[in-house]
């Protein structure tokens, strides 16, 4: 009943709510501003808060959708704007600092020397002059706003009022210019520039009011642009533009496409696989996967999290991986059955659930902390997946350990008849275990040829680094990427050739995957500015026809080196926390065995990216900790089975122990990893370049996985524990079941 309650609230939830896109799926322009330390303001979280409301009268003012503005970390602060293209308008407005002044123009002294306490600027027509220290500053204004007079001449000015402290400031002012005999003009400074020094009317000086205008050489646009950075107010300290992302709404919509198109794809397969592998009960597991997708999409919508493109790709990820925790369910259950056919297949399925709730819990511990990781240290649209991949695993553990348990327990129920023996998917060991078991090679036999192919593989892997180099994307280097779709279809040499006309002979330009098999073009160069970037686009219309922007990042050179530094200490994190968690449940052989045959598999994906070239970004970060996470899975699940076969044997029966739970695990390792696999091939054919390589570097992560699973993690245990034995272990042999003194009717029993 709890069951059903379950799945009833979970559709009730995907029904009524919708999900939250991040920009890099809905489409709009992404900021991120660091604030900046002055002489006398310190940039910290105060002082970003208040440069936070002020930014957000200056988004109010530019008219955008539904907007977000948050502060992240100290001094950093996110400014989100969907729908915004052409991110030119928005960053001229909200990243200048704005540090606006009203001051006194001095004129010389007698003899022409410059009088005390002022400085030399010059003014909006070039012309230098002396400036008077700062008696009003944009904390004083009330509002301002950009009219045309009537009788202006169509001339458009910049009307300021004053509050309460700024009004006495401004008398001041204009009473001190009003003294000046040879210069009566007021120079009002944004940014260290003048952008208009009126002269002060004569009429003022008997008395100014609460109010005046700014006149000067203004534009609808400029006059415009300017009040709002007026009537925003000052930011307490300055702000600097480290990070802008834009990303095209035909690139969101493919890859939503594609993410459902490969989930549909891979539900099926999966469905399918399980279905003729483990027959009935395999039934009821895809009856319960589908249920999970439900369940983790209507936990992703009731929270409210964002869904970027990688927590994409994650939420599908997490559908291939959500099959493990029955898989392992159902083999136990089958060694069972074969075990004690007599006691029927209830029996067998409630032992099996039972014995495989320590792996299962220690393989989902491995991968929320991998999924954590990303959370915290990545950045960007890389955390979204950090935030799906923890709700399905949550999720999973729901589908496997309640609504799966619920449907087989029901499918197996009653008396074992003969066909419902045979339909259940329980009886027999199967062909690849029977072979397995009778017949399998001796592998823990040759630990030392095992290791030393390990060896040759990092080694060629670090080769591909050093010969290769990696490509590292922008958010690890700096710079500026663009990827444009184009109407017209354009030769990388004739898009290079316009790049290069463009002003930025240097950039690289590629070609890359779009919407229906069309190529895009990709430029990655240094830090360019948005008038740059326009001229890029400019050129590849010339070329191309019409040009629709479907990417721009841009990442400053000091968030570049942050990230990069982050993604080394993410990776060491990772290593660390599975080490430590490791070894709380296993030895510390072994949890240095898993910790070092996940490292070599991290090392033989990046050597193969290596070697083609591919881009190492904030993606392939998220790949990355993902393949940790499954790596040390499958490695768990066969110390698991060791750690149950044996207490203390001597060193041959150590490797064949070994050699014996390796055999045994091979066709839950198998079973899983094509799962898996079948989600991961659909998102690298239809997902576009974006999805392709996070899908490829998976695929590898997982065939990589599971040959160092069984060929480099268990001779590494092996070897450790034959150097380090623990100091308790005594002469035995293989440990008695765990399970044998728990009496058939009272394993789990009443649990359905």
């Amino acid at each position: 009943m709890a069951s059903l309650v379950v799945v009833g609230l979970a559709l009730l939830a995907a029904l009524t709510l919708s999900p939250r896109l991040g920009l890099d799926l809905e489409g709009g322009t992404q900021i991120v501003l660091e604030t900046q330390d002055t002489e006398r303001q310190e940039a910290n979280t105060e002082s970003t808060d208040r440069a936070l409301e002020v930014l957000r009268g200056r988004v109010d003012a530019l008219g955008v959708a539904e907007p977000t503005l948050a502060r992240a970390g100290e001094r950093r602060i996110i400014v989100e704007l969907p729908g915004v293209q052409d991110p030119r308008e928005a960053a001229e407005v909200i990243g200048q600092t704005a540090q606006l002044g009203f001051h006194q123009v001095r004129s010389d002294q007698p003899g022409g020397q410059p009088p005390r306490g002022t400085r030399a600027i010059v003014d909006e027509d070039g012309q230098r002059i002396r400036i008077g220290p700062q008696l009003l500053d944009g904390d004083g204004v009330r509002d301002a706003e950009a009219e045309q007079p009537q009788d202006s001449m169509r001339q458009w000015v910049v009307s300021v009022s004053f509050n309460g402290t700024g009004a006495p400031q401004w008398r001041d002012l204009i009473s001190r210019a009003c003294q000046d005999p040879g210069d009566r003009r007021i120079a009002i400074v944004l940014d260290d520039e003048v952008i208009s020094s009126p002269a002060v009317q004569p009429e003022l000086c008997s008395g100014a009011g609460a109010a005046t205008q700014i006149s000067g050489q203004f534009t609808q646009q400029s006059a415009g642009d300017l009040a709002i950075l007026i009537k925003g107010g000052a930011l307490p300290v300055p702000v600097e533009v480290i990070e802008q992302r834009t990303v095209g709404a035909t690139l969101g919509d493919q890859a939503i496409k594609a993410s459902v198109e490969a989930a549909v794809i891979g539900i099926g397969l999966t469905g399918l696989f399980i279905v003729v592998v483990y027959r009935l009960v395999g039934l009821m597991a895809t009856i319960a996967l589908t249920a999970y997708a439900l369940i983790s999409y209507a936990l992703l919508v009731w929270i409210g999290a964002t869904l970027t493109l990688p927590g994409l790709a994650g939420f599908v990820l997490a559908i291939g991986l959500a099959i493990d925790a029955n898989v392992l369910v159902f083999e136990r259950a089958r060694e069972e059955f074969a075990r004690q056919p007599a006691d029927g297949l209830q029996s067998a399925l409630e032992t099996g659930y039972r014995k495989a709730w320590s792996a299962i819990l220690d393989s989902n511990v491995t991968t929320l902390l991998a999924a954590a990781l990303l959370f915290f240290l990545a950045s960007g649209p890389v955390k979204g997946f950090g935030v799906t991949l923890s709700i399905g695993v949550v999720a999973s553990m729901v589908s496997a350990l309640v609504l799966a348990r619920v449907l087989t327990a029901l499918a197996v129920r009653g008396p074992g008849r003969p066909r419902v023996v045979r339909l259940s998917g329980l009886a027999g060991a199967g062909r690849l275990r029977t072979w397995l078991v009778e017949r399998g090679p001796f592998l823990m036999g040759h630990v030392t040829a095992l290791l030393a192919v390990a060896g040759v593989i990092a080694v060629l892997a670090v080769t591909g680094v050093v010969v290769r180099g990696l490509n590292l994307g922008v958010e690890f280097t700096g710079g500026r990427l663009l990827e444009f779709s184009t109407s017209e279809p354009v030769s990388v040499a004739s898009a290079r050739t316009a790049v290069a006309d463009a002003g930025l002979p240097g950039a690289v330009v590629q070609s890359s995957g779009g919407e229906g098999g069309a190529d895009n073009v990709t430029v990655r160069t240094g830090q360019i500015s948005n008038d740059q970037a326009a001229e890029v686009e400019q050129a590849l219309i010339e070329v191309g026809g019409e040009v629709t922007k479907e990417r721009d990042e841009l990442i400053g050179p000091t968030l570049g080196d942050e990230l990069r530094t982050k993604a080394l200490v993410a990776f060491g994190i990772a290593v660390g926390a599975q080490m430590l968690y490791l070894a709380f449940r296993f030895r510390w052989t072994y949890a240095a065995a898993a910790v070092l045959s996940m490292a070599h598999v991290v090392l033989s994906v990046v050597g193969i990216f290596a070697w083609l070239h591919k881009p190492i970004d904030g993606v392939f970060l998220a790949a990355v900790l993902s393949i940790i996470g499954l790596a040390v899975n499958d490695t768990i699940v066969i110390f698991d089975r060791i750690r149950e076969r044996t207490r203390a044997v001597e060193a041959g029966g150590l490797r064949r122990e070994v050699n014996s739970a390796v055999l045994q695990t091979i066709p839950r390792t198998v079973n899983t990893g094509l799962g898996a696999m079948f989600i991961l091939a659909a998102l690298a054919v239809l997902g576009g370049d974006s999805l392709t390589d996070f899908a490829v570097a998976l695929l590898l992560g997982l065939t990589i996985g599971i040959y160092s699973t069984i060929c480099t993690a268990s001779p590494l245990a092996i070897w450790a524990e034959e150097r380090w034995p623990p100091t308790e272990r005594t002469k035995g042999g293989p440990v008695a079941d765990a399970y044998a003194d728990v009496p058939v009717a009272g394993r789990d029993s009443g649990l359905v």
